[in-house]
């Protein structure tokens, strides 16, 4: 989990150098008390990015969903008819094993908690070695579910909230009482000692309401908070409108870096790689020593460079926004996709293959604009983010 060592020095740094850039209040009592909680999570990372770090796959293990929300990439509902059977999700599972850097295997859907072998596959991941994680609305988690979760060997739960009340979080998730039941399903994740994630979606329905938000988050005792930017893909294009510009980009990761001095979780952009750079110029730090350190600890997208999704069947793409198959796991297993896929090869190679603005910039290395806000707006996984501010 931890091997070598190094890994440990690399978390550590990009922890530290993080608390630097923000000027955080609760880095001391982050090092002491949730940095050893959060190992587990962590599993090796090998610095801060885009869907917390690289290096983590993340399987969608089914498009069921028992909510109906207005933004949801998977267009979460009914089960897919072609999803990966049980023998095969395991056989798939296996072969995500045999990637030595893989140490942390995320389940999510649609809702994972809806798919009957969901317990049995669990079980199955933690027997081959990986920490699991479960990324869920937790509307269905009670004492017991919570237990059971632990038993199979969860060591974290990234919940999704996009409120700190029903009545804009119950509009987003499409049914009524929706918050009222995650907020009951974290306190029984929380009771069961499972590390809590808090996932919002910003978007013009909230971003009025983040500042209560993060306070909820503190509250509940969350460790990390992933601060997603809404992407148009999935059910989400419906909902484009809803999106944020390159202002409203701007915005959102100045208000990030303000409000992450004074609370305790730590607060990572997903779709919003240029908050790096940004961090970077706001302490003056972008030439020579800092600038180098910052190039190994902050990764920007991860998109296929650490990170892989996994669709209900058997489809790999470069991160759920990225919708562009790099192979599918029935054909070839997943460690011949994750070496020779030309897709994730471009992405790897991003210092001499994006385009635009985004290829010429010198932050390109840790940052990288958002390849899925790119391939939406654009129609080009390469091209640049329109939703850019760095440089203008």
């Amino acid at each position: 989990m931890f091997w070598p060592p190094s890994l440990l020095l690399r978390q550590g740094a990009s922890i530290l150098y993080f608390g630097l850039l923000v000027g955080w209040r609760y880095l001391p009592h982050w090092l002491v008390r949730e940095s050893i909680r959060s190992m587990p999570v962590a599993a090796g990372a090998i610095g801060m990015g885009c869907i917390g770090f690289p290096a983590h796959p993340a399987w969608e293990v089914t498009a069921a969903c028992n909510l109906h929300c207005i933004h949801c990439h998977a267009s979460g509902g009914r089960p897919a008819p072609d999803e990966l059977t049980t023998a095969e999700a395991k056989r798939c599972i296996e072969d995500l094993a045999d990637v030595r850097e893989f140490r942390m295997l995320v389940y999510t859907g649609g809702e994972p908690l809806v798919r009957p072998d969901i317990f049995e596959l669990m079980e199955h991941s933690r027997r081959v070695g990986f920490a699991n994680v479960i990324a869920t609305n937790a509307t269905l988690i009670d004492d017991g579910v919570a237990r059971d979760l632990r038993r199979v060997g969860v060591v974290g739960a990234a919940v999704s909230l996009d409120a700190p009340a029903e009545p804009v979080h119950d509009f987003v998730r499409g049914s009524p009482h929706a918050y009222r039941r995650a907020v009951e399903g974290m306190r029984a994740l929380r009771r069961a000692g499972i590390l809590l994630q808090i996932n919002v979606t910003a978007m013009k329905y909230n971003m009025d309401l983040l500042d209560s938000l993060l306070a909820l988050s503190d509250e509940m005792g969350s460790s990390i908070m992933l601060l997603y930017q809404l992407v148009p893909v999935g059910r989400g294009k419906q909902v484009a409108a809803a999106s944020l510009d390159l202002t409203e980009n701007e915005r959102l990761l100045r208000f990030l870096a303000g409000k992450q001095r004074t609370i305790r979780p730590i607060v990572e952009p997903v779709a919003g790689p240029q908050y790096w750079p940004y961090l970077l110029e706001q302490r003056g730090l972008t030439n020579g020593f800092w600038l180098r350190l910052a190039r190994p600890l902050f990764h920007g997208c991860s998109a296929g460079r650490g990170f892989v999704y996994i669709k209900p069947n058997g489809d790999v793409w470069p991160c759920p926004f990225v919708d562009v198959s790099c192979g599918n796991v029935r054909e070839q297993p997943f460690p011949k996709i994750w070496q020779n896929a030309s897709v994730l090869k471009d992405l790897r190679y991003r210092e001499t293959r994006l385009k635009g603005k985004c290829g010429e910039c010198r932050y390109n290395g840790l940052c990288g604009g958002c390849r899925g806000r790119a391939l939406a707006l654009t129609g080009d996984y390469l091209a640049a983010d329109p939703t850019c501010f760095i440089g203008t």
